[in-house]
């Protein structure tokens, strides 16, 4: 059908293959069978970097999605995104635009995707919410707390599917990893450690300001963060600076502290505590630490019935560790360390087990991994387009799982412990910790739903 009337009402009643992924299926891979023109769900891409490429890369493999615009401030990479979708979709043209606004105008849109450096995932996740289209907005959800609120607002308000890319929800063995903890067989969980460890010295170095590049619109990619002059660090290595990231704490640990939620059946902690500095880079201009330790402090849950402590690391300094990126659930009954590989259980001594006895699952996806991962969690999204039902890793769910980072650095920036209430989402007796809960907004961008 070819009006967007009969579209919107087939993309809101179809249900196909939610149920299956629910139960941890994984995505069909390689299929190249089209969906009818009714059943398909038509994409824009709003950030043409590596992700947004991977991202909407994984979308367009599926039979029932296609991307037929794109946008980006850098025309270079405006270019290369509309010449790989054209090529690949193999519909025809795919338009290309400077402003993501003018994306948000097509009404043949039913869904973008949000790939932007971080303090760019609000403000279009909530525009097109308010243009009616459904949203996968890539991690974390925004360079602040209340950003992430207003995202949740929005997507409630005007009743549209958001789903933040934590693409390890989506995983088999991150699904049966949740079921085992889920049902007691590692005992009472006290403690969760997760650690991101990435050699990067000798850092970035302290690059001169200058002016930016010709294909790059460097007053818009700053957009509501404040007016400085370009810089080669603030661009390419955004997470590290104040205004457009959270460092990695924030940035990547995302999706670990999604999964401590997820496994654990928590909403947030309710405190946390941090410490850092630069103890590895040489000279340079970025300003997140390069290396950090945050606590956070949890409340009860069903595993967890005296809470439990969560402990995260980033090292820029060290990298040969036997699981770079990982997590480890301490229980009293044995400890689950998991990555993107798979998971290997230790089991405590006792009830007819052997000191270091272990159990060990793999990855299913055997080839293409980042692909694959990405599709699988594309498949959940576009399901949920369809059926109209929040998928597991909804915008509360990313907005929840970014606050840990953002406390953490709150309390590394004060020097202080701070108190969390999950439930009012409020830090609690400190006015100074929550004037930090928000970020003002540069003219004449708003943080309005």
């Amino acid at each position: 059908m070819k009006t967007q009337t009969t579209r919107r009402q087939f993309l809101g009643t179809s249900a196909v293959g939610v149920a299956a992924l629910w139960l941890g299926r994984p995505a069909a891979q390689g299929s190249t069978v089209a969906a009818a023109p009714s059943e398909t769900v038509n994409l824009g891409l709003i950030g043409c970097g590596g992700e947004g490429r991977a991202v909407a890369t994984a979308h367009q493999g599926l039979p029932d999605a296609r991307i037929v615009a794109v946008c980006d401030v850098n025309k270079r990479r405006l270019e290369e995104a509309k010449a790989l979708f054209e090529k690949s979709g193999g519909t025809g043209t795919v338009a290309a635009y400077d402003d993501y606004r003018r994306l948000l105008d097509r009404k043949d849109i039913d869904a973008v995707i949000v790939a932007t450096n971080d303090h760019w995932h609000v403000l279009p996740t909530i525009h097109a919410c308010q243009a009616g289209k459904d949203v996968y907005v890539e991690k974390p959800l925004g360079v602040c707390i209340a950003e992430g609120q207003a995202a949740v607002k929005a997507a409630d308000k005007y009743q549209r599917i958001v789903q933040i890319g934590t693409q390890q929800r989506s995983w088999p063995h991150y699904q049966k990893a949740a079921e085992i903890i889920q049902s007691g067989q590692l005992g009472i969980i006290t403690e969760v450690r997760v650690w991101d460890f990435d050699c990067m010295y000798p850092g970035f170095g302290s690059p001169p300001d200058s002016d930016p590049p010709a294909e790059l619109n460097w007053d818009f990619w700053l957009g509501p963060a404040p007016k400085v002059p370009y810089n080669p660090n603030r661009y390419n290595h955004f997470y590290w600076f104040f205004d457009y990231g959270g460092g990695w704490q924030v940035d990547w640990a995302v999706h670990h502290y999604q999964v401590v939620h997820w496994f654990l059946q928590t909403k947030g902690p309710i405190s946390a505590a941090a410490m850092g500095g630069f103890y590895c880079f040489e000279n340079t201009n970025t300003e997140w630490p390069d290396s950090f330790v945050g606590i956070c402090e949890y409340g009860p849950t069903p595993v967890a019935p005296k809470g439990f402590v969560l402990q995260y690391t980033f090292s820029g300094a060290a990298r040969r560790q036997r699981r770079s990126h990982a997590k480890c659930f301490y229980g009293t009954k044995g400890s689950m360390l998991i990555d993107r590989s798979g998971f290997t259980i230790t089991w405590e001594a006792g009830e007819n087990r052997e000191p270091k006895d272990e159990t060990t699952v793999e990855n299913e996806f055997k080839k293409d991994t980042h692909i694959a991962s990405l599709q699988a969690h594309a498949r959940v999204f576009l399901d949920s387009i369809k059926s109209r039902q929040k998928p597991p890793a909804d915008v509360l769910v990313g907005h929840q799982a970014t606050n840990p980072g953002h406390l953490m650095n709150i309390a590394w920036k004060l020097g202080r412990k701070i108190r969390w209430d999950p439930e009012k989402e409020e830090i609690v007796g400190d006015s100074e910790a929550a004037a930090l809960l928000s970020k003002p907004y540069r003219a004449p961008w708003k943080l309005e739903v």
